[in-house]
């Protein structure tokens, strides 16, 4: 399996969440779709992350180093200039990798702001200074930069943000890993930012996703081989 391949479901195309949920008069309805629509996008993550664990060690840089390539290419497309904001993900193993995409937007002059998981799960942005600066500060955590970290409102700043995905669908729709940390982070972006879900070239186009309520669009795709904005939703 090589790094550009990627995990391709074929999934019937269903009603969202707006769709199942559309009784507000039975709570126990609305309770038990919800319940449904989580379970399925259960059952859609564990077989995409079974199949990202297939990729080995070389398939993983080759992938992180064309998605470095792609940002810099989608923030020059994009009009940014040294000085300005982007935003990314700091990647786990098997997740397309940001490492080298936060090096190189970090050498191209641009303020660099990644996740910092705050007291009581708090959303904060830490500047990233170089790989170096990151460090494992709690299990099970992507790495994090060792300085002060800033509130949620920061990401506010960001012209273009990149968020993990484990697919999306050509409405935008994203699937995450589940602990809905972005969905709720993004509600403090710029109205007008760009925001592009990572993933590898098979899980984007994917059959229609399920959605919640609460379920943020992104506006566009970046894999290792490409990037594209999506319709307004």
């Amino acid at each position: 399996m090589t790094g550009n391949d990627a995990p391709t479901l074929s999934t019937p195309a269903t009603a969202d969440a707006s769709d199942l949920l559309a009784d507000p008069h039975s709570s126990a309805d609305s309770i038990l779709a919800i319940e449904l629509l989580e379970d399925r996008k259960d059952d859609l993550r564990a077989v995409i992350k079974e199949r990202r664990a297939q990729l080995d060690a070389r398939a993983l840089a080759s992938s992180a180093d064309e998605i470095a390539r792609r940002s810099i290419e989608l923030a020059a497309a994009l009009g940014l200039e040294a000085g300005e904001t982007v935003a990314a993900y700091v990647s786990r193993r098997h997740e397309p990798g940001t490492l080298p995409a936060l090096e190189a937007l970090h050498a191209a002059g641009f303020e660099v702001l990644v996740p910092v998981l705050g007291p009581a799960l708090d959303r904060c942005w830490g500047v990233f200074t170089g790989t170096d600066d990151l460090a494992q500060l709690a299990p099970g955590r992507p790495l994090e930069p060792r300085g002060a970290c800033e509130e949620a409102p920061a990401l506010g700043r960001a012209r273009l943000v990149l968020v993990p995905a484990l697919a999306i669908d050509d409405d935008g729709v994203r699937l995450g890993l589940g602990g809905g940390w972005y969905d709720r982070a993004l509600l403090h972006a710029d109205p007008d930012a760009s925001v592009y879900g990572v993933v590898y070239d098979g899980e984007a186009h994917h059959p229609t996703l399920p959605r919640a309520p609460h379920d943020i669009p992104v506006r566009g795709v970046l894999t290792p081989t490409s990037s594209w904005p999506l319709p307004p939703a």
